[in-house]
């Protein structure tokens, strides 16, 4: 690279957006769906997470601003209004001040006016509630402990208190659940006015209740319907006026998620607390899934231990094809080849291409694109991307 090319690469990463997330790992209960490591909290604990997490951010190159923060868990509604308090101290110390987006997710259960009054004060920037459903007896099929009554007190609370953007996460594909209860449940959400929702369709992750319940055969999987409740809630979100961005997200105007985004364009983050992962100065990997053996490895100096990888060029851009094509912008494919000439191309080209013939995928330019009919098929054509990209060693 000549010097003039290697200085604006350079300029060009200065001014690139930075994420942080934080993995707040205490919940009081774990759903039946949930992958995700979360651990039941004591006063020593918290204690210990809080400290630990401000020695993990001193490790941390903080090389530019942070752009977008996200508190993920877990459960950070689970800390106390005081623990927020000074978990979101440490985050602005690190941050220069608030950032351009900043998301906590909460619980319904976990969300009381003290909690949102620091969280806005800090600057926070979007709530993102965990709703999953409005229905009782399938909230109680996935383990959720909180009832309708608290879902609409704590929206009521989090409208009140003046975020910007507040988000609803819901599931479909239930065990048991039909079309019209899903419909009727997109609606509820529809009612109380988000601007943001994240419709996630049901996964069956190794080492939780459903994985074992369908191992057991207790329930089963049925790609045919999960379709269908796709085409209909795209249709009915579609209509009330919420635009689809990505696969599961969908916002009003000036709503979407840009954290996600970045995350998505393959731009880097920092990841704080036991399991996070960072993708930051040429690494990705993440922090073990234990409080007390994170705690050990922050005190020893030692952070992202896990699955510990270099982000080749190759690596890079075949994450942003396979995360850019779950997007309805698509993925400039023509950037990424600049960016690394030595990925397999041919074969993705081949693999693009067909996509393109099977009316699975348009090309505008350099721009490629899923239809909505291949945005059904996301997770295979990512799959797909992944043998492309494995046909040759890539060159860094």
């Amino acid at each position: 690279m000549s010097g003039l090319a290697t200085a604006q690469a350079k300029a060009s990463a200065a001014h690139a957006p930075l994420g942080l997330y934080v993995h707040v790992p205490f919940c009081a209960s774990t759903c039946d769906f949930c992958a995700f490591y979360q651990t039941q909290p004591t006063a020593g604990d918290v204690e210990m997470f809080l400290a630990h997490v401000a020695k993990e951010a001193a490790l941390v190159e903080w090389n530019r601003p942070v752009t977008t923060v996200f508190w993920g868990g877990g459960t950070p509604g689970m800390l106390a209004a005081k623990d927020l308090e000074k978990l979101a101290e440490i985050v602005r110390a690190r941050c220069g001040g608030a950032p351009r987006e900043w998301t906590v997710e909460l619980a319904p259960g976990s969300v009381t006016k003290e909690r949102l009054a620091v969280l806005r004060a800090a600057g926070v920037t979007r709530v993102s509630m965990g709703v999953q459903s409005f229905q009782p007896a399938l909230l109680d099929a996935l383990g959720r402990q909180h009832s309708l009554l608290q879902i609409d007190r704590a929206y009521e609370r989090v409208r009140a208190a003046g975020f910007p953007s507040v988000n609803m996460d819901l599931m479909f594909a239930l065990p048991g659940q039909t079309a019209e209860e899903w419909a009727a449940d997109v609606r509820e959400a529809v009612a109380r006015a988000p601007d943001h929702l994240s419709t996630y369709c049901l996964t069956f992750e190794e080492d939780t209740k459903l994985w074992v319940k369908l191992s057991q055969g207790r329930v089963k999987l049925d790609p045919e319907h999960e379709v269908r409740l796709y085409e209909q809630t795209w249709a009915q979100l579609a209509a009330a006026g919420y635009g689809q961005y990505e696969v599961s997200n969908f916002a009003r105007p000036g709503h979407a998620c840009l954290h996600n985004l970045n995350t998505w364009h393959m731009h880097e983050w920092a990841g704080l607390g036991p399991s996070a992962a960072s993708q930051q100065s040429g690494w990705r990997g993440g922090n073990v899934a234990d409080l007390q053996k994170w705690r050990d490895h922050v005190a020893h100096g030692e952070r992202v231990t896990e699955d510990r990888v270099a982000l080749t060029p190759a690596l890079l851009a075949e994450d942003a094809l396979i995360f850019g094509l779950r997007m309805n912008a698509g993925v400039d494919v023509a950037a990424w080849r600049a960016r690394s000439p030595g990925a397999p191309w041919a074969a993705v080209e081949e693999l693009l291409g067909r996509l393109v013939q099977e009316g699975l995928a348009l090309r505008e330019g350099g721009t490629v694109r899923l239809t909505d009919r291949g945005r059904m098929l996301a997770d295979s054509v990512g799959a797909e991307m992944m043998e492309a990209f494995a046909t040759e060693t890539s060159v860094a």
